[in-house]
């Protein structure tokens, strides 16, 4: 899950860059900030949108006050919505610069 979910960031964001921080990998666009990032617990991922309010429709789960995430189990995975997701993130500024 991890490596299809990096790939679908990459194959949506072109040149996205990453980093790793809190034991999760996070991507973001240099001068606009970091957009989603992901953790992996057993049985799911956690695949947060740091700015997920702002997106349509907003991931399911959360109630901070921007951010929004999806918990996505093997099998489960609509690449369709969450690649409308990254895409929709990713033209969003982010969290934090760098």
């Amino acid at each position: 899950m991890a490596e299809r979910l990096d790939a679908l960031i990459c194959e949506a964001v072109p040149g996205v860059s990453k980093a790793v921080r809190w034991n999760s990998p996070m991507y973001g666009i240099p001068g606009q900030g970091w957009f989603v990032s992901f953790h992996i617990f057993t049985g799911f991922v956690k695949l947060t949108f740091f700015k997920g309010t702002s997106l349509r429709p907003p991931p399911p789960g959360g109630s901070a006050q921007e951010a929004r995430w999806i918990n996505l189990v093997e099998g489960a995975l609509d690449e369709e919505q969450v690649l409308a997701w990254i895409r929709q993130a990713a033209a969003l500024p982010g969290w934090g610069k760098f």
